[in-house]
């Protein structure tokens, strides 16, 4: 069975690139530089227009925790079902209880929202859970609750701060999971640890943002005004880098 290579993108220049360098499918998101939000409805049907490939869209209503409050979770059931209705072949999402557990109440409509959309369409959505299930109290029931939601995926980096210092957990993970439940492994992969990953885990699928940063197109600056978050230059542009997603689909390809 091949290896899936899924790539993180937050505009369409990134995913044309994702896809010239081989990714099999793509996580649309916007703001991937704060770990992603929700994109918009017009970057969902650009992407699928432009690329051709399968997008699974994040669902993330803010910056933060992903304990959502009432407002917050109503949004989110009517986005899930937005975000398919554009052309989305997946929804990636996650909510959490105070408490740390995965928040299947919270989950269940907005899945459902999701597939109803799709079931409307005439086609299938996979629904994936995030890397909230990094910061879950228990892996172990939370991957038990994705299965009682009838999620695909789980995208995690086995709770660590990236998917090589998680590759223990990883592996029992995807041992737990079983032929029905794909466990997508994320967070600080590269062309380089691949093997080791793919040793290590026993996963199938891995998730990649290959970033590189590239200097502004803007020619007169103005400096000294920031306009986000302290730290980052207003003339620079993150995109996915070609050659890293090439190099990755090469690895995969040979192991």
């Amino acid at each position: 069975m091949p290896y899936t290579l899924e790539v993180c993108v937050d505009s369409v220049a990134s995913a044309l690139a994702a896809k010239r360098g081989g990714a099999d499918r793509l996580e649309l998101c916007a703001d991937l530089i704060i770990g992603g939000t929700t994109p918009s409805l017009a970057l969902v049907r650009q992407v699928k227009a432009e690329t051709g490939l399968p997008v699974r869209a994040l669902l993330r209503p803010r910056f933060g925790d992903f304990c959502y409050d009432r407002y917050e979770l109503a949004q989110m059931a009517e986005t899930a079902a937005a975000l398919v209705q554009a052309g989305a072949d997946g929804i990636v999402t996650g909510v959490l209880t105070p408490e740390g557990e995965l928040d299947v109440d919270a989950l269940r409509p907005i899945y459902a929202a999701a597939r109803a959309a799709a079931k409307a369409a005439g086609r299938p959505v996979v629904c994936t859970l995030h890397r909230a299930f990094d910061v879950c109290k228990d892996p172990f029931a939370a991957l038990e609750a994705a299965k009682a939601l009838n999620l695909g995926t789980i995208l995690t980096s086995g709770q660590a701060a990236s998917a090589p210092a998680g590759a223990s957990l990883l592996r029992r993970l995807v041992e737990a999971a079983g032929p029905d439940l794909e466990i997508l492994v994320g967070a600080g992969v590269t062309p380089a640890n691949l093997p080791a990953l793919a040793a290590e885990t026993g996963a199938r699928a891995f998730h990649m943002s290959g970033k590189q940063v590239l200097d502004s197109r803007m020619i007169f600056r103005r400096e000294g005004v920031p306009m986000g978050l302290p730290g980052f230059s207003e003339f620079e542009v993150w995109q996915t880098s070609e050659e890293t997603i090439r190099a990755a689909r090469r690895v995969l390809n040979e192991l």
